[in-house]
């Protein structure tokens, strides 16, 4: 018997079913004849029809418990599994980039200290992510590896804090990955802390060359850049070395940050077949108008049926635009008035108003990811939110999300938080749906510009490879 193509299918089940008059058309079909959803819930399975409650899914034999698994809640916290690991995460974590940095507003060693005492030991929160590169920016009298030392003075205090945090910090990317390197950053990132573990080691960008890991708004692969790109450290080499201190007992896991489906799953392929530790995290730059995670397929390969890794999202706030502080009067940089220019340079709301920052950051507001904030915005005020709520609340309704790190300046910024993630009601459906109407008009609107030279000839507003 022939068995039909696809396309043979389609053409049978389509007329069978009754066509409704909507703008959808023939493809719109009664929920007498599919079942409550339309065709491809026929093809595929219907998501409405498990919405009250949906199947648990379920990872691999020997890949432990399912990632993003709640597994209790603490201070009005959800604190969820972490890939399929023993490791357990609050479902907002503390971001540490700027702590003791050069910024007007970094917070220092006092205000960090205060911030850690609200969230760590009275608000649910257990996670504290850093780097051996922070704080960026730095510069010789607070330079990098201070904000480890930060923490690290926080937890001195008292030794029982050091078994109440989960606790994440990243080796430098590049071609500083190797195997010598990975053990002996670690080190210093201990001495730093105080500590003689990590729970989390991320390579803080890829050891290869990737689109993935760009600060602009590069996403094509080029193969030129490959061709230039050579000794990079080998996924074998980088999962070897992890897996020996895992068994070392000096960290308990490890990931990477800035990469994408193509890094987690040759990573884990790699360590699997030299029998080692799989990699248990993702870290990457992700929000409401920043979804390349889930449509490039790493929020596929990081699910519990396939890789079971979990997913901490960062600049989930895209560096202060979500808060909406700068559609009424746009980023300094982007004034054509000088005399506002120099208002809000003299005087800056947020780090897209120094000119390091602003230009550095410039994909948040191109003119595409301007739209849909303002487009987000609206639909805030309709529903009585304020355009921060409705990015956190968002961004911690998505499947693929562990974890959120937010960096703050102040403790009434950390205080607005800790109350929206404490906030156990979702956002209502109907607001959901209208948010993806607003991504289909442009699915990656930060990788997306109304800011392209003709005489750019291939580069970003900074300098970067486009497309």
């Amino acid at each position: 018997m022939r068995v039909p193509r696809l396309g043979s299918v389609l053409l049978v089940l389509v007329p069978c079913a009754r066509a409704l008059p909507t703008r959808r058309g023939a493809l719109r079909t009664s929920s007498a004849a599919l079942s409550g959803g339309g065709l491809f819930s026929n093809l595929f399975g219907s998501q409405r029809a498990s919405a009250a409650s949906p199947p648990t899914l379920q990872p691999k034999k020997g890949r432990g418990g399912a990632t993003n698994e709640v597994v209790g809640v603490v201070d009005g916290i959800r604190q969820k599994r972490l890939g399929g690991s023993d490791i357990i995460v609050s479902e907002m974590g503390l971001g540490t980039q700027r702590w003791g940095s050069t910024d007007f507003n970094a917070p220092g060693e006092m205000l960090c200290h205060k911030m850690m005492d609200r969230a760590i030991l009275g608000g649910g929160i257990n996670l504290i992510d850093t780097a051996e590169q922070y704080p960026i920016p730095s510069d010789f009298a607070r330079q990098e590896g201070s904000t480890e030392r930060i923490i690290g003075s926080w937890l001195a205090k008292d030794k029982a804090r050091r078994s109440k945090v989960v606790l994440a910090s990243k080796i430098t990317g590049g071609r500083n990955v190797n195997a010598r390197n990975i053990v002996k950053d670690l080190d210093g990132s201990l001495d730093r802390l105080g500590t003689d573990y990590l729970d989390l080691y991320l390579l803080h960008w890829p050891a290869r060359y990737t689109p993935q890991s760009n600060w602009g708004q590069s996403l094509e692969y080029s193969q030129e850049m490959e061709r230039y790109s050579g000794g990079r450290t080998s996924f074998e080499e980088v999962a070897d070395t992890m897996s020996s201190l895992v068994r070392a007992g000096k960290i308990r896991g490890w990931g990477m940050c800035n990469d994408n489906a193509y890094g987690l799953t040759a990573s884990a392929y790699a360590a699997r077949a030299l029998g080692g530790t799989p990699p248990v995290v993702m870290q990457n730059d992700y929000s409401i108008i920043n979804r390349r995670i889930e449509e490039n397929g790493l929020s596929e390969a990081s699910s519990p049926t396939n890789e079971n890794v979990g997913f901490m999202a960062y600049n989930t706030l895209a560096g202060g635009v979500l808060t909406g502080k700068y559609l009424d009067q746009p980023a300094a940089v982007d004034q054509r008035d000088s005399a506002a220019a120099r208002k809000y340079l003299d005087q800056p709301r947020g780090r897209m108003d120094e000119k390091g920052w602003g230009y550095t950051l410039y994909r948040y507001r191109s003119g595409p990811a301007e739209e849909a904030t303002r487009a987000y915005a609206r639909l805030a005020r309709e529903n009585g939110l304020s355009l921060t709520e409705l990015s956190l609340r968002w961004c911690r309704a998505r499947s693929a999300v562990t974890t959120t790190l937010l960096g703050h300046t102040s403790m009434s910024q950390l205080e607005e938080d800790l109350r929206f993630f404490q906030k156990t009601e979702p956002l209502p459906a109907d607001l959901m749906w209208q948010i993806d109407r607003v991504h289909m008009r442009n699915r990656l609107p930060i990788f997306a510009s109304t800011r392209v030279g003709t005489d750019w000839y291939g580069e970003g507003q900074i300098g970067e490879p486009i497309p």
